[in-house]
């Protein structure tokens, strides 16, 4: 994070003695990125985080199952009936992949038993539904509707809903989430014409400190294993900390639109960078305004790109067919645009109110068996205007 955040109590210099009330010293962990050379953090714990009691002898294989026989065509997967199943880990169904990153739906129907740690990827959970607590070692954060939680790797956390209904979509990622770069100056501050700024973006926000005895998991994923470590004491022992690393929240209703004279590209959309890819979000918002404008994209080939929208609410201007929780993907190269009929319907209107967040990847994604069980087969057709009726028929019955 490109600002200084800190929790609980620490002493006034970096590695030098602190002391309990007994008199035995705190821990002193850091957390160090790039080496010694990017973002770190200091935190302070009761016990040595380094003390293992076991490990569990088995070990989960995580595995995506890739649709082999998906071809190259235009997709919409209708994720909105997915069944709940799992919790926030075990709960996940990958959709699509490449190198760079993982993209999974989750319906949680059970909380998280245990604390999970992801070694070598940062998550990022999109709440479309739900609200809970994010219970970490560097602190507790409220999560709600709209929230992207943005978790760095080696945090160790869970997720606890308090709501019947719990709906993520989640990035999984082999590289930093950051804000973009253009966004900030030289010092990282984020600039006059970023979209949102430092006040938009909650750290943890209650330092919850459990000095506790028993056997307490840890389960922690380094690639595709996933391994039980077990504790005597709670991991979450941190009695304060302090730094740059840090899980924290940004909510989509607090992205501030770019808008303009003609229809603005997609870039200016942009919300997170990652390697790979970028994440951009689709809020409501004022629509061109110049007077022969037409007000939504478009047709056009991103030829270095695969495209994602996973829709979250509201009236979808220029497509037809899609629903609640929807996910489109065009891959690079095949043209795509507005549906038949919608541009006309929308001459002359001056809002919109769809929301939606979006994925842009430059390697070419995979699709996953999960996906295929989801998949629209006529979607490639919903261009023609026979099968393009014929869609919003099925779909109003």
């Amino acid at each position: 994070m490109p600002f200084y955040h800190k929790l609980g109590k620490i002493p006034q210099k970096r590695h030098t003695q602190f002391r309990q009330p007994d008199g035995t010293l705190y821990k002193e962990e850091l957390f160090s990125t790039i080496g010694f050379d990017s973002i770190y953090s200091n935190a302070y714990h009761i016990n040595s985080p380094a003390k293992i009691k076991e490990i569990s002898p088995d070990v989960e294989i995580v595995k995506i199952e890739e649709w082999k026989e998906a071809s190259l065509r235009p997709y919409h997967f209708r994720t909105k009936l997915a069944k709940k199943d799992g919790d926030a880990l075990s709960g996940r169904k990958p959709i699509m992949y490449n190198n760079d990153v993982v993209v999974s739906i989750c319906r949680p129907e059970k909380q998280m038993d245990y604390f999970y740690k992801n070694t070598l990827c940062d998550e990022v959970f999109f709440i479309h539904e739900g609200s809970g607590t994010l219970e970490s070692q560097l602190g507790y954060m409220k999560f709600k509707e709209g929230d992207y939680i943005v978790i760095p790797r080696g945090i160790i956390y869970r997720l606890v809903h308090d709501t019947d209904e719990a709906r993520y979509l989640i990035f999984e990622t082999t590289g930093p989430i950051t804000t973009p770069s253009r966004y900030r100056n030289e010092f990282g501050q984020l600039m006059e014409h970023s979209p949102y700024c430092e006040r938009d973006l909650k750290g943890p926000e209650e330092m919850v400190t459990i000095d506790k005895k028993g056997d307490f998991i840890v389960k922690v994923k380094k690639g595709e294993q996933i391994v039980s470590f077990h504790y005597e004491f709670h991991p979450l022992d941190v009695v304060g900390w302090d730094g740059y690393y840090f899980p924290w929240i940004f909510n989509i209703e607090d992205f501030m639109p770019i808008t303009g004279k003609i229809h603005m590209p997609p870039p200016i959309h942009q919300t997170f960078a990652a390697n790979g890819f970028v994440i951009c979000s689709f809020c409501p918002r004022l629509l061109d305004y110049h007077p022969l404008a037409v007000p939504i994209p478009y047709n056009h080939s991103n030829l270095d790109s695969d495209e994602m929208l996973y829709y979250v609410d509201g009236n979808f201007a220029s497509r037809k067919g899609v629903e609640f929780a929807s996910i489109s993907l065009h891959p690079n190269g095949i043209p795509h645009g507005p549906h038949p009929g919608t541009v006309e319907a929308n001459l002359g209107k001056k809002e919109t109110v769809e929301t939606a967040v979006m994925m842009d990847t430059f390697r070419p994604l995979k699709l996953t068996n999960f996906a295929k069980e989801m998949n629209d087969p006529k979607y490639y057709l919903s261009w023609n205007e026979d099968e393009s009726t014929v869609q919003i028929n099925e779909d109003s019955n």
